[in-house]
């Protein structure tokens, strides 16, 4: 097989197809970059995880004479000193310090500067006083896994009010973000299928346009495979150019928006990086080239079978 000849018959396709190589390219670029959207998120989700659930506590949260629960029953129902101190010695002592990395006590005064911190400037914190939030103990595990150990060796002792996972409320954000990054996936497959389609279309009215060509070829005895191939490397290197794209906005998206902006304005959260999202560049690439050579193989296959 002629290398120049085939290369040339794929650039003149090119040229004869400007608008639809135009297109494939532009339905590429749009649909790689959905692609690449959806796996920074779920870096960044895998990230966040690993970040936030190393500083995930457990809270034990002790009773309190202003807010009754179930309990905690009775006016008289507020831990006392006696208990605050036979949890802290539970805490420190086997086979529960084996799990504990450290602990602090909040008392209700400790309680209050933080909620009034959490929540400055909602009209509801100025109804908020000292004595209706609850004391508590904040632990941090070895093994933020094992929270089960503290509910199960805590909860039951006199004075405690709940025993509250901090995982357990990441773990429904996380599958809201999941959720986010589900849905982007599933708009990344339909366009994929969008651009297979696409590139299918675009070669076989090309090959419809040079099926003068295609005969005379065919007559003088031209392989099929001489024959495709051109035609593939057209739908490869229109692809190819609208995965670079996809590749250059996903990297943008992480070193303009998330590094340049997000990171900046929320400087607790580790948001992915732009390495991060070079690992994700050569299967953007990959993703788009193969799709083309497929979509393209067959395409042209079924047209000389016809």
């Amino acid at each position: 097989m002629r290398l120049g000849l085939v290369l040339g018959e794929a650039a003149s396709g090119l040229r004869r197809n400007f608008s639809m190589v135009v297109s494939i390219v532009l339905v590429t670029f749009v649909s790689l970059t959905f692609v690449g959207v959806a796996a920074l998120m779920q870096l960044q989700i895998g990230q966040m995880k690993s970040f936030w659930y190393d500083k995930a506590q457990v809270a034990i949260y002790l009773c309190n004479d202003a807010v009754q629960s179930t309990n905690c029953p009775g006016p008289n129902g507020g831990v006392t000193a006696a208990q605050i101190a036979a949890i802290k010695k539970a805490l420190t002592t086997p086979p529960v310090n084996g799990f504990v990395q450290k602990f602090y006590f909040e008392d209700h005064q400790q309680a209050f500067t933080n909620f009034k911190r959490q929540f400055k400037g909602n009209p509801v914190a100025d109804y908020v006083t000292p004595d209706l939030l609850n004391e508590a103990f904040w632990v941090n595990l070895k093994d933020p896994s094992q929270s089960a150990v503290i509910g199960e060796a805590i909860s039951g002792m006199p004075g405690v009010d709940a025993v509250t996972d901090q995982r357990r409320l990441l773990d429904q954000i996380f599958a809201v973000l999941n959720t986010a990054s589900i849905t982007a996936a599933g708009i990344a497959a339909l366009m994929l299928v969008a651009a297979a389609l696409l590139i299918s279309t675009t070669i076989r009215l090309s090959a419809f346009s040079r099926r003068r060509e295609l005969g005379i070829m065919r007559l003088v005895g031209a392989s099929n495979r001489f024959i495709q191939t051109p035609f593939i490397l057209e739908g490869v290197l229109a692809s190819l150019i609208g995965s670079l794209l996809a590749a250059a906005a996903t990297v943008g998206i992480v070193q303009f928006f998330v590094q340049g902006y997000l990171a900046q304005a929320q400087k607790d959260i580790a948001f992915v990086t732009v390495p991060d999202a070079l690992i994700v560049v050569p299967i953007l690439i990959g993703a788009g080239v193969v799709l083309a050579a497929v979509s393209a193989n067959v395409a042209i296959s079924r047209y000389l079978r016809v």
